[in-house]
């Protein structure tokens, strides 16, 4: 993880334009996994979480919160069809 935060360290103090290009290709690099291998990285990921969750380090949350919040900060969430229970 030492290399991961260095890179992010250095990601961060790039100029905005050059950090949405950088962002996209990492994302379509995740794309260019075969279904092993993102199945294998998102089980970690919930172990992860779980891991997380039991231990305290992270607290559960309503999906109606997670939502509100998402409209929140992104506004137009309705428009896709959410509609709080």
């Amino acid at each position: 993880m030492v290399i991961v935060e260095e890179v992010l360290k250095t990601a961060l103090c790039l100029p905005v334009e050059d950090r949405a290009v950088l962002a996209e290709r990492l994302l379509e690099s995740l794309d260019e996994l075969d279904e092993r291998e993102s199945d294998r990285l998102w089980s970690e990921e919930a172990e992860r979480r779980l891991t997380a969750y039991r231990n305290g380090s992270a607290r559960a949350r309503s999906a109606d919160d997670v939502y509100a919040e998402a409209e929140r900060l992104l506004g137009g969430f309705r428009e896709f069809g959410y509609r709080s229970v």
